[in-house]
């Protein structure tokens, strides 16, 4: 058996962690590392001490992009990479310089919230629909990004 690289380890582990997730829509985790060591995990989840999408079910809300495609997003939780960077600010953990590891490229939110930690690299599972402005920012913000698998993530009434 191969070894696996450091970026497909921490892959596996974002995906122990995203087995926490309480809304099943995306199933995601997080993991941010420096110099090879776990700073702080995140998935997929209400805010500490609100209602969980297990628990109390999804809170669906409808979104219509500038071309009019429409879509459902879930917004009872909040982001694993926003889960995780809540976790380090929580315990005062600095950020800067760190690699985030991810299911699936972040959303525009995350990208920003990202780029203002001082994180300087992404690696991402698979690709996002919806990553085409983060895929700017990161690259005007000087973050690097790889995507392991270059194939779109899919999940539950995307």
């Amino acid at each position: 058996m191969a070894r696996p690289s450091w970026d497909e380890y921490f892959i596996g582990l974002v995906r122990e962690v995203a087995k926490r997730a309480t809304c099943d829509r995306g199933l995601s985790g997080c993991l941010i590392v420096r110099d090879k060591r776990i700073i702080c995990t995140g998935y997929v989840g209400s805010p500490a001490g609100m209602a969980h999408c297990d628990e109390a079910g999804h809170l669906m809300k409808r979104v219509v992009d500038d071309a009019g495609a429409e879509s459902q997003h879930c917004v009872r939780t909040i982001h694993a990479e926003q889960n995780a960077i809540c976790q380090a600010a929580r315990h005062g953990t600095a950020l800067d310089g760190a690699t985030l590891y991810c299911t699936m490229e972040p959303c525009r939110t995350c990208a920003m919230l990202i780029i203002s930690t001082g994180i300087s690299r992404v690696v991402a599972e698979r690709r996002y629909h919806a990553a085409q402005d983060s895929r700017a920012m990161f690259q005007a913000a000087g973050v690097e990004l790889s995507v392991l698998h270059d194939e779109v993530a899919t999940y539950d009434k995307q």
